[in-house]
């Protein structure tokens, strides 16, 4: 396993390079002038100038990537001028604040699709099946920033049962003491079951509009590779010596449907990684994704760059994880890693 896990981090390094050099390369061409949007539209152009050689934007690129790539190395990312942070203090305030979205989103997600594709496929043609293929039609058409506007309308402003979207607690709640930096679990640690209950009901919103989002991939995969599955002849084995349906199913069949499924959720949660940026803006969360948008909108290097690379990271984990799981659930997989 642990040669495995090594093998897997040699090929990932090549790509977080690639991610560093593409990166920097297109805050460097995006269209706007950090210099410029920072003096203000007031400012003379020898005032412009003095800002771009303070940041160093008159060195020539290779000049600035070197300098980059030496701040990266001592795990400095550079300071945010928006904000007047570090980056990483930045990100260490803010990517809790994503990842509980996006994992509560994606646990949702997991509770609905796992068993609607498992049913869909035991009981094909039935209405079960037919509504496993509406839910995925729907998850597919619906963009995932019109879902959120959609549940607000509905569940805040129609009928009254949502809080305001309006960051991840009430203004009439303080945060718990942080140890993780997810407010559910800290505010359990807490023993403060008021805060759990305020952050449990403004979640609740923006990750159902994700869990709509990623419902169609999760469903689908896990019906048509129980599909595939049900049809094995260790499955007909299975059912022949007697065994009830239950235990084929739970124990013989979706453990070995597992595979394709377990790739899905590990894409499913990227791609959740990037439909937090529109979620984080429809409901003002304050997690990386808005932090980004932010930053492109003032032409701001450092926190893009950091953004980017922060994920390409998180990205190189999940599958890493990913690989992990694949030798948990079929000792083959370890066996030829």
């Amino acid at each position: 396993m642990l040669g495995m896990i090594a093998a897997r981090l040699k090929t990932t390094i090549p790509s977080v390079i690639g991610v560093i050099i593409v990166t920097f390369l297109l805050t460097r061409v995006l269209p706007g002038d950090t210099a410029a949007y920072f003096a203000g539209p007031a400012a003379s152009n020898e005032a412009i100038a003095d800002i771009r050689s303070k940041l160093g934007l008159d060195q020539p690129l290779p000049v600035q990537f070197v300098s980059y790539v030496v701040a990266l190395v001592r795990g400095d990312l550079g300071t945010s001028l928006t904000t007047g942070q570090p980056v990483t203090a930045d990100l260490a305030q803010r990517l809790p604040a994503s990842a509980e979205l996006t994992l509560v989103g994606l646990l949702i997600s997991m509770a609905i699709a796992l068993p609607l594709g498992v049913l869909a496929a035991v009981r094909q043609g039935s209405w079960i099946d037919h509504l496993c293929r509406i839910v995925a039609t729907a998850g597919v058409s619906l963009p995932v920033f019109f879902t959120g506007l959609l549940l607000v309308y509905v569940f805040y402003f129609i009928l009254g049962w949502a809080p305001a979207p309006l960051g991840r607690l009430d203004v009439f709640f303080s945060e718990p003491p942080r140890v993780t930096g997810f407010l559910l679990i800290d505010s359990l640690i807490a023993r403060d079951l008021g805060t759990f209950s305020a952050a449990l009901s403004q979640i609740l919103l923006p990750a159902l509009t994700l869990a709509i989002f990623s419902l169609a991939p999760i469903t689908r995969m896990t019906r048509a590779s129980m599909l595939a599955v049900l049809g094995a002849d260790f499955v007909r084995t299975a059912r022949a010596s007697g065994l009830s349906t239950r235990k084929v199913i739970g124990t013989y069949a979706f453990r070995n449907a597992m595979l394709p499924v377990v790739t899905t959720l590990g894409m499913v949660f990227s791609f959740l990684l990037g439909a937090n940026v529109l979620v984080e803006k429809v409901f003002a969360w304050p997690g990386v994704g808005s932090y980004a948008v932010e930053a492109l909108l003032a032409s701001d290097y450092a926190p893009i760059q950091g953004f980017v690379l922060t994920m390409a990271i998180l990205y190189v984990a999940l599958n890493l994880l990913i690989d992990i799981l694949y030798g948990v659930i079929d000792p083959r997989v370890r066996l030829e890693g």
